[in-house]
């Protein structure tokens, strides 16, 4: 047994998973071709089998989800939140959240990972609003550019997320080309969402803001020699970093389910953005 400080409360535990911190996460996906695969509290619960508002929890899905967290594979790496031992890092409201979240779910996590394998933080895309410290935000915003400096990207996003739309996210790329997915259970489209990646270049980089079925892109695409990165909220969290959000807030003509309001979107007109769309899929 080793015994955990874990906000003031001390108890005792057999082990707990090795998860790298966001900076030592951020550094191995800048520096090399790596292919991220990210879970979360929402992962979470499909492989218990419970369902999302945004996404029903398919057989199929759940399966996945619970294979390849436990994978190990060359240019591909697994991230889970980085929350298991210490929240010091956390602003007060995140850290009451996930307090209260593994006092519940702790036990049920552990036994869907393999906990010898090491981790990396599922949370280098929130680089922001949860953090007590957020005068790191722009240094660690500007390093994960350096991803996507100069490259041809494709995107593959949810509507009406609109990733880099009306900020400078992505002004250092060389092209953005945007595959749009359902908003709501994205997985039930899952081969036809993987062909039309397949068709790409493999010199492109894929950028994946899917929910759950990202995860399991981001896994598939790097066996085809694909460079994938499950990005998540990374356009939402900065959109805050931009108007030095102290709270989650609803981001005009962009969708953010975590937030009240967030789901009410107004349409857009930008012929940029528009040009970047080559498929939709309804």
């Amino acid at each position: 047994y080793i015994t955990i400080q874990y906000n003031k409360v001390i108890f005792a535990s057999r082990i707990i998973p090795k998860v790298k911190t966001t900076d030592e996460t951020l550094n191995t996906i800048v520096k090399g071709n790596i292919s991220v695969s990210r879970y979360g509290d929402g992962e979470f619960s499909l492989m218990k089998g419970e369902n999302l508002i945004f996404q029903p929890c398919h057989g199929e899905l759940r399966e996945r989800l619970k294979e390849i967290i436990k994978t190990s594979r060359e240019k591909h790496i697994v991230c889970i939140p980085n929350v298991f031992e210490s929240l010091d890092w956390c602003a007060e409201a995140p850290s009451n959240y996930w307090r209260k979240y593994l006092n519940i779910n702790r036990r049920k996590i552990y036994t869907l990972l393999d906990m010898k394998k090491e981790y990396h933080d599922s949370l280098v895309t929130r680089l922001y609003i949860d953090h007590n410290d957020k005068d790191k935000a722009e240094e660690r915003f500007e390093k994960l550019k350096r991803l996507w400096n100069y490259k041809d990207i494709v995107i593959v996003e949810g509507e009406q997320s609109r990733l880099g739309v009306g900020n400078d996210l992505f002004k250092n790329v060389r092209s953005i080309q945007r595959i749009i997915c359902p908003p709501k259970d994205a997985f039930s489209r899952y081969s036809e969402i993987l062909n039309e990646v397949k068709k790409q270049d493999k010199s492109k980089l894929i950028l994946i803001a899917l929910g759950p079925t990202a995860t399991v892109l981001a896994f598939d695409l790097s066996r085809y020699g694909f460079h994938a990165v499950d990005i998540g909220h990374i356009d939402i969290e900065y959109e805050w970093f931009l108007k030095k959000a102290t709270k989650k807030q609803p981001v005009r003509n962009k969708y953010i389910g975590e937030v009240s309001g967030g789901s009410d979107v107004d349409e857009i007109r930008d012929e940029k953005y528009e040009k970047e769309i080559f498929v939709i899929i309804k």
